[in-house]
């Protein structure tokens, strides 16, 4: 599970499950690693996507201070520090490494990370490829995600919401104001920023592998992961537990997809799954 608020990480925390947490503030962290472990969860950090040079103490060296399990790696940059500052805090790879193929694959994990997440632009078939390629456990599969669109430099929040340009003087209107861009169809994108005020744009529309599951488990496959983004607590469980269902054969991934349609406000997607 990965959860972006406190609710939804109290709501997923289970003994011996791992959450990751992916906050816009990393000095919530050490509360929110103390308050996991309390509930017999196993917390680990996302890092940021983007870190430039010397900003790695602010953000590094604040996930290294909250005593994780691990961390979440998004970048290079955040592979080449932890391994050199914390080689003892285990590392996991995510989307944005962009394994795509056993090639990338091999030369991440023989960085030293203990599983990686594909990359997001795979279709179902490149996805079987891959899996069948490499040692399954060296790969956790999302099943369940709001895709990010894009990333960018430009703080939308600072823009609208402050005279500022950065935290240094915008007030961090982030944290207390939410802001979507809305398409010409009508769907709200959120938007949300990372300690480097670096902004992502979310689709509207979850993306869901429901369908794919009995395949992905006929693979070998066996470490998946659901992402949560604006979800209430409730829901967010909800989500959790129609997983499970199919995961454990109790449903099937068929209903599983047609459920989310009937109850989602904007229905679910396929992605480049289907591509």
């Amino acid at each position: 599970m990965l959860a972006r608020t406190e609710e939804q990480a109290d709501a997923l925390a289970a003994p011996g499950g791992r959450v990751y947490l992916d906050y816009e503030d990393p000095l919530r962290y050490p509360a929110a690693v103390l308050r996991l472990r309390s509930l017999g969860a196993s917390p680990w950090l996302a890092t940021p996507r983007i870190q430039k040079p010397g900003e790695e103490l602010r953000i590094f060296g604040n996930i290294r201070a909250a005593q994780p399990d691990g961390v979440l790696a998004r970048n290079p940059g955040a592979v080449s520090w932890f391994q050199a500052q914390s080689p003892q805090l285990p590392l996991a790879g995510d989307y944005s490494l962009n394994c795509a193929n056993e090639l990338s694959a091999a030369a991440l994990m023989g960085l030293g990370l203990e599983r990686l997440t594909p990359a997001y632009d795979l279709d179902f078939e490149q996805l079987s490829d891959l899996a069948r390629a490499v040692p399954r456990d060296w790969l956790e599969t999302v099943i369940h995600q709001h895709m990010p669109m894009f990333h960018n430099e430009h703080c939308v929040f600072a823009a609208r919401l402050s005279s500022g340009k950065d935290w240094t003087d915008c007030g961090r209107p982030c944290d207390t104001h939410r802001i979507a861009l809305r398409d010409r169809v009508g769907y709200e994108h959120p938007v949300k920023a990372d300690v480097g005020c670096r902004n992502t744009v979310f689709n509207a529309v979850a993306q869901s592998a429901g369908e794919y599951l009995a395949a992905m488990r006929r693979l070998g496959l066996r470490r998946f992961r659901v992402e949560f983004l604006e979800e209430p607590a409730g829901e967010a469980v909800a989500v959790r537990g129609a997983y499970a269902a199919v995961l454990e054969g109790r449903a099937s991934g068929e209903a599983l997809w047609s459920r989310f349609n009937l109850t989602r406000h904007f229905g679910v997607t396929r992605g480049p799954l289907s591509m």
